[in-house]
């Protein structure tokens, strides 16, 4: 009955799939903003109109343009306790005499000793290379530029996601408008996925369940 229960459980759950929670909190990209168009004027050298400095490069500036940002992040923590404590007592009594008779000399000895020792090491490493797409959401009153991206990828069965938001400064902008990623401010980068949970998992894991309450 047992094994019936499993793979109906199976079913019911082979179609869930996990919805990640984004940490980002802006929307993912921006229209650029339309244009002002000024009256045309004619003159014999300069036309406003049609002004476009000779060595003006092509930064993004303005909302609506994009960037991408290189994600090179690795970073590694390392963290060690150590707790040590001992203790150690002896007692020692005679008996001369009992009810006021006299008893031959005994002596009573008894001694103990605890300790405790205790170590603890806790190490983290994460990497995380890659590039992605992040259009200019705002422009802030200083000229930094608040970007936001996402790029999705679809397999088989699921979806992954990449995100990114932060503050860049037009200064860190590289060739190929181009910015690391630990050159941007208040950076939040998320790799999550969305897939369908395995069949075989599910059926592990009902079946380490009911066992439980199996006696073998």
């Amino acid at each position: 009955m047992w094994f019936g229960c499993v793979i109906a459980g199976s079913f019911l759950l082979n179609a869930c799939s996990i919805s990640p929670n984004s940490i980002i909190t802006k929307p993912n990209t921006a229209k650029p903003e339309a244009a002002q168009m000024q009256p045309a004027k004619n003159g014999s050298i300069f036309v406003a109109s049609a002004y476009r400095p000779m060595f003006e490069d092509r930064r993004p500036r303005f909302v609506g343009d994009i960037l991408t940002i290189n994600i090179v992040e690795n970073t590694t923590a390392a963290k060690t306790g150590a707790n040590k404590t001992s203790k150690a007592g002896s007692v020692k009594s005679s008996i001369t005499s009992f009810f006021g008779s006299p008893v031959p000399r005994a002596a009573f000895e008894t001694a103990s000793d605890s300790s405790f020792d205790d170590k603890a090491n806790s190490d983290a490493s994460n990497k995380f290379n890659g590039t992605v797409g992040v259009t200019v959401v705002e422009v802030l009153a200083n000229g930094n530029l608040v970007v936001s991206g996402e790029k999705q990828i679809a397999f088989d069965k699921g979806t992954e996601f990449v995100r990114f938001s932060g503050v860049v400064n037009p200064d860190s902008v590289t060739q190929g408008n181009v910015v690391p990623s630990n050159r941007v401010a208040d950076a939040r980068i998320e790799y999550r996925s969305n897939t369908q949970i395995d069949t075989a998992q599910i059926v592990s894991i009902l079946s380490r369940f009911f066992f439980s309450f199996i006696p073998l």
